[in-house]
């Protein structure tokens, strides 16, 4: 389904809350969001349309999938990157094209009075440069009527090719898509091959996903905004602060400068902002990373579920469900979990009794089936996530795995009464 059409669904089945006061873009629109999961849709952002909270948890996002929340993780682990992407001639994002740039018009969000700016936080970067495409979200701090900022992380595809890119002097071509399919938004967050990010994106929707080529070169999906530009080569600007995934500000850094050239969109469109970490954040964050560690402990054991859970920035911690077959079954599934997953800080290991989106039960399992003295597993010194505020200066943290799995042999011990027994 559209962008428009999920937003239809969530509708007719009441699951969002219209807004119909005039707001402002500055801090108004994040106050109504603060403390609110569900979806909200703002009718009069300045005169413009804002949309908030669409995928803000498990419940939204398998809607999304046409799945089921406590399933999700199996039905993404078994779509492969092989769908089908055609290129169409024209395309509803193009009803209105402004060559005359004004970033102003849109209604971009300052969400924290310690905001660098104000943010693009929904925007899909697509890029392309010797014959190599990405496509992922950025943040995009707006620095002036045709000009903004991005934060690229280092090592990852956007990064390399405007590394690429300006090596040899050139620009990068890009654009930036917003009020995309929630699918396919899905597609863009997770780690897949090289080019493949389209390919996934149709494999997740069952059906070819439809693309149209920009002035620029670059093919984009149907949108209700699109801004089309490139990346300087070499201009580098302050990019920050902004709140990350852990609820805390990120620092300042010197990030690429953006130029935009054309902005179009759709008749009264709807500009999608997700709330710095808030809902929609972290299922965009953790929820692509499950299914690589489901595959990848499965090569070690019998892995049943994964979650990356709510406290633990849906990011950093780990929650592993596994049936026991050998002893080090435990161990085994810590080691595949952290190699799957490298920016990940701590993992819990569970049997498959334990309900793994229930914390009370996890915590149960960890009081009565660990004992740190032998189900400890402490990694120092590692690589961590730049995101986590305990990191070391280097990079570098320690990481930890709980084996909180009963004792094979003795399974006895941890016998739980159930009322469906005689």
């Amino acid at each position: 389904m559209s962008f428009r059409d999920f937003i239809q669904l969530l509708k007719s089945d009441r699951s969002i809350r219209e807004v119909d006061d005039q707001l402002s873009p500055n801090l108004e629109v994040s106050r109504q969001v603060m403390d609110s999961s569900s979806p909200l849709l703002f009718n009069n952002v300045m005169g413009d349309k804002v949309v908030m909270n669409i995928i803000a948890d498990r419940q939204l996002m398998a809607k999304a999938l046409g799945t089921m929340p406590g399933t999700m993780v199996h039905y993404l682990a078994g779509i492969e990157h092989d769908g089908e992407v055609v290129q169409v001639d024209d395309s509803p994002s193009q009803e209105v094209i402004e060559d005359q740039v004004d970033l102003s018009k849109i209604p971009v969000l300052t969400y924290y009075p310690q905001d660098g700016g104000p943010y693009i936080t929904a925007g899909v970067v697509v890029s392309e440069y010797g014959g190599i495409y990405n496509a992922s979200i950025h943040r995009l701090m707006v620095t002036g009527k045709d000009t903004m900022v991005g934060r690229l992380v280092e090592n990852r595809h956007t990064y390399n090719l405007h590394k690429a890119a300006s090596r040899a002097g050139e620009p990068l071509p890009i654009a930036v898509v917003i009020g995309i399919d929630p699918v396919v938004l899905l597609a863009t967050t997770t780690r897949v091959p090289e080019k493949q990010e389209f390919q996934y994106a149709s494999a997740l929707l069952g059906r070819p996903l439809e693309l149209f080529q920009l002035g620029n070169g670059i093919k984009v999906p149907h949108a209700e905004w699109v801004l089309e530009g490139y990346i300087e080569p070499q201009v580098r600007v302050d990019e920050g602060p902004f709140v990350d995934i852990t609820g805390t500000l990120d620092i300042v850094r010197q990030e690429p400068l953006i130029h935009i050239t054309r902005v179009m969109h759709r008749q009264d469109p709807i500009y999608h902002a997700i709330m710095p970490a808030g809902g929609e954040h972290k299922m965009l964050m953790g929820v692509p990373y499950e299914p690589l560690i489901l595959k990848e402990v499965g090569k070690v054991c019998d892995v049943r579920n994964v979650v990356l859970t709510e406290g633990g920035c849906s990011y950093l911690h780990a929650v592993v469900q596994i049936h026991q077959n050998r002893k080090d079954d435990g161990r085994k599934a810590i080691e595949a979990t952290f190699a799957a997953h490298r920016s990940l800080k701590h993992v819990v290991v569970v049997d498959d009794d334990i309900d793994i989106f229930n914390v009370s039960d996890v915590e149960y399992a960890i009081a009565t089936r660990f004992r740190a003295d032998r189900d400890l597993v402490v990694y120092p010194d590692v690589r961590g996530s730049s995101l986590d505020p305990m990191c070391m200066p280097n990079g570098n943290t320690t990481k930890m795995g709980l084996d909180a799995t009963r004792i094979l042999g003795e399974e006895h011990k941890f016998r739980r009464p159930s009322m469906l027994e005689d």
